[in-house]
């Protein structure tokens, strides 16, 4: 094989974005121990000019007519491009979002960014991986990354123990995909990518079929962890609880949206005759989501775990579209999860925010903090609205997209079910709301009488008013104007192969329902 020939077929012009990411990642590093703590003033900024500019790269890959790079390893058709850019846009606001949160409890910011990046890089790679060998290095990159993040406070004894529960039970999910995955090696006769594993798949002997069942399991569980879909959630209040706030941020959004992104691949292709039974498991997981996740987050008094909650009943939500197998399945679940990037994150930013002026997160205290800080209140207010899908919101939109998929699919009862669940969901959302603007002067919390002088120009409070502003008018206007946001999804679904071979015929859901175009 000569050079030329052995260049065309790595195709490394594909991963163009993710080299971007890594050179900023170095850039970072090597700043910051040339500079040392000096480099704070400016890394931040490097790194989200260097995130920014792999999402422009991803843009000018849309119609690359040869997406397969490193001999079919990688694929960068339009599904990988979309779930990227959303894991690379979360980490761009979790950078904003980490200035001062970092900064004032004393670690390096520059590591921490570093790490974030790492952890960004194997949510890249695991959105386009097409090769069993490229998903398990990407996934453990991401998770190795995440555990490290969780545990950053190493002063701080709930952040060690929220690491500690991550890693035991994270390590034990990554042994268990492993078995399925190479399990499923093993039945496809040694094969690596995913399309050639579908087709020895396909016509293997009934004599497998037990076999594919537990590779089918193994590799589901591991899924559903990365997730966070009961009963593999277990992990997921005590880690958001624990963990620094802007490390939930990316968690919440970034690893969440590489683990829908590595399940529609790995499913739809490697385990594309086996759709009735993952199917079946699919709907138990998100049955189970949104209904302890909805109910067990009232009863929460932390607004970190609350969340942590509501994160697991989302992903009950989004499980909808890939059950509905349709165009506009997939392309509901990629809407919806472009939307709840800023209307989840402008949450966690508002956390950050009250966290930095009081020093608790306890939802009690939040009471009568409109008379206080009118910002926050209304960032708060409208992000958590918008998750609860209260109209014209962002979430509004993409519930009713996601719904409608799984109305036109034939899943009426799981539709049913979204809808009641949505409606506890506004309970519980509302109520802080109600705390933070309703209440009596006499009523306000000790917490907020107390509340210190709103200055935006201390060290990092900038970059965290910015992340604020910016997801507070997205969640606002995006729901208005969805529709080029749902062209988008729906061109990613019509032009990924992937997804046209394992479609069923149903009208697009952009043919059926569209918002209005401002």
């Amino acid at each position: 094989m000569d050079v030329a020939n052995l260049a065309s077929q790595l195709n490394a012009e594909t991963i163009l974005p993710e080299g971007i990411v890594l050179t900023t990642l170095l850039l970072v590093l090597i700043v910051d121990l040339i500079s040392g703590r000096k480099s704070a003033k400016w890394t931040p900024y490097v790194a989200i000019i260097g995130l920014l500019a792999a999402v422009a790269a991803l843009a000018l890959q849309w119609d690359n007519p040869t997406p397969l790079g490193f001999l079919g390893g990688f694929n960068s058709d339009p599904l990988s491009l979309v779930f990227r850019g959303v894991i690379a846009l979360s980490t761009a606001v979790t950078v904003l979002m980490s200035v001062r949160y970092v900064e004032q409890s004393g670690t390096s910011l520059a590591e921490f960014i570093a790490i974030l990046m790492t952890a960004t890089l194997g949510g890249m790679f695991l959105a386009g991986a097409n090769e069993l060998v490229t998903v398990f290095v990407a996934l453990e990159t991401l998770s190795i990354s995440s555990y490290l993040l969780t545990g950053y406070m190493k002063r701080d004894t709930r952040s060690n123990e929220a690491a500690l529960k991550y890693l035991l039970i994270g390590a034990s999910s990554s042994a268990v995909f492993l078995y399925g995955i190479s399990l499923l090696y093993g039945l496809s006769g040694g094969q690596t990518q995913l399309d050639e594993i579908a087709v020895t798949i396909a016509n293997s002997p009934d004599s497998q079929a037990i076999g594919l069942a537990i590779a089918l399991v193994f590799t589901i569980t591991g899924i559903a962890f990365k997730i966070s879909a009961v009963p593999f959630h277990q992990w997921t209040p005590d880690v958001y609880e624990g963990s620094p706030t802007p490390v939930v941020a990316f968690l919440s959004v970034g690893s969440k949206a590489a683990g829908f992104a590595i399940a529609i691949r790995l499913l739809v292709t490697a385990f594309g005759s086996m759709t009735e039974q993952w199917h079946f498991v699919f709907t138990a997981l998100a049955i189970l989501s949104m209904v302890l996740g909805n109910v067990v987050a009232l009863a929460q008094t932390s607004m970190k775990r609350m969340l942590a909650y509501s994160s697991i009943a989302q992903a009950g939500f989004v499980t909808i579209g890939l059950l509905a197998g349709t165009d506009a399945g997939y392309a509901s679940m990629m809407f919806y999860l472009m939307v709840y990037l800023f209307m989840n994150l402008g949450a966690f930013t508002c956390v950050i925010l009250f966290s930095l002026r009081t020093g608790t997160d306890r939802i009690s205290e939040y009471a009568g903090l409109y008379q206080k800080d009118p910002l926050l209140t209304l960032g708060l207010s409208i992000c958590l609205l918008s998750l609860g899908g209260i109209p014209p919101l962002a979430g509004f939109f993409g519930k009713i997209y996601l719904f409608w998929a799984g109305w036109q699919a034939g899943l009426y009862g799981l539709v049913l079910l979204g809808l009641v669940t949505s409606v506890v969901s506004i309970y519980y959302y509302i109520r802080v709301v109600k705390m933070m603007v309703v209440k009596e002067p006499q009523e306000m919390s000790d917490v907020v009488r107390d509340y210190p002088e709103i200055r935006w120009n201390l060290p990092g409070m900038r970059p965290l008013q910015v992340g604020l502003v910016v997801a507070l008018i997205f969640t606002s206007v995006a729901g208005i104007l969805s529709n080029p946001l749902f062209t988008l999804a729906n061109d990613a679904v019509i032009k990924s192969p992937v997804l046209q071979s394992a479609t069923t015929e149903a009208p697009t859901l952009a043919s059926t329902l569209a918002a209005p175009d401002l």
